[in-house]
């Protein structure tokens, strides 16, 4: 799952270095929106504001944790 969604933010924020130990604070509101936009579709999840926390955007492993926890929940 981490190479899927590494591949598909890599797509859609070509700018941001995913590999970042601190990936939350690379990102502007439009680059945050569009990974709750792509991660939302690819794995038909819920994803909103409220899932917008350091936490869970701190590095791309946090939000491969936010996306398994959500899977668990549906």
């Amino acid at each position: 799952m981490r190479d899927r969604i590494q591949a598909l933010l890599s797509e859609a924020l070509p700018a941001v270095d995913l590999e970042s130990d601190f990936l939350f604070s690379e990102l502007d509101s439009l680059s945050v929106m569009i990974i709750l936009v792509v991660l939302s579709k690819e794995y038909d999840i819920p994803l909103d504001a409220q899932d917008v926390t350091p936490k869970n955007f701190k590095t791309l492993d946090s939000l491969v944790k936010m996306v398994e926890a959500k899977l668990q929940n549906n």
